[in-house]
């Protein structure tokens, strides 16, 4: 409920050909996807089989063709809590878990430091700029993934700068209910609220989610000022050392499928 439908040519950006079907007799009965990243880094989602073939081995041999594929490769994945012992199987160990927050948005707003930076269209920011600072917080460059993301139908992006740097972005896209946050990054607390209630004004009076990793506490602080309530839970685990990022600077995640 939290995808929309215009999010598929920005999951295909990074990598079209990492989407991958299971079949039986040409009957597709399972799915996985396993976008690779430059600088040997990928990432796994969309691990699904059709209930009526769970337990038969289908869904293991899709596994294995989505490891082998990225072999090589340190590979990310943010997996259901309870399936935390099968990925560690094959290898993967947790780094940390992200909480999604979720709830309706009443219609008056908290107000943000006005000493925060400068609020802009993400438009404005050079792409060049917005690429630098991505990638302290992402393991992997993904410029035609962020030139899709930031501007799909309904979607706002913005920028935080102070004295013309720039110290933080968030996304805020329509899902199939409410909107969703994703990703917000930010150089301290200051900035992130910025950034979160300027994006919140567009869901008002509509569920709003945010994806938080749970060792950034300041995130989750920042999610219950808007009274919104952990709804899901998942595990953040690598196939080989977690990559280095600035990880203070997380405070919403991009998506549970890429990262």
């Amino acid at each position: 409920r939290v995808l929309f439908r215009s999010d598929s040519p920005c999951f295909l950006a990074p990598d079209p050909d990492g989407f991958l079907i299971g079949e039986r007799n040409g009957e597709p009965v399972s799915c996985i996807s396993i976008v690779t990243y430059p600088g040997d880094f990928a990432f796994l989602g969309f691990y699904i089989v059709k209930k009526e073939f769970r337990g038969r081995g289908y869904g293991f041999k899709t596994w294995q063709a989505a490891l082998k594929r990225a072999n090589g490769c340190v590979i990310g994945l943010d997996g259901v809590v309870a399936q935390q012992a099968n990925y560690q199987k094959s290898g993967f160990v947790l780094a940390w878990n992200n909480i999604r927050y979720g709830g309706k948005l009443g219609g008056v707003l908290p107000r943000p430091n006005k000493n925060a930076g400068n609020i802009l269209p993400l438009s404005e920011i050079p792409a060049a700029a917005l690429d630098a600072y991505d990638r302290k917080h992402f393991p992997a460059p993904r410029p035609a993934f962020l030139r899709l993301w930031t501007t799909r139908p309904g979607t706002s992006a913005i920028g935080l700068q102070r004295g013309g740097t720039l110290c933080g972005y968030g996304v805020i896209r329509p899902c199939r209910e409410g909107y969703k946050i994703g990703p917000l990054f930010a150089d301290d607390e200051s900035a992130a609220e910025a950034l979160l209630l300027k994006l919140a004004e567009q869901a008002v009076g509509s569920t709003l989610y945010i994806d938080t990793p749970e060792p950034n506490i300041t995130a989750q602080r920042l999610a219950d000022n808007l009274d919104l309530k952990p709804v899901f839970e998942t595990a953040r685990m690598y196939s080989g050392p977690a990559p280095v990022i600035s990880r203070r600077g997380v405070y919403g995640i991009t998506s549970f499928e890429l990262g």
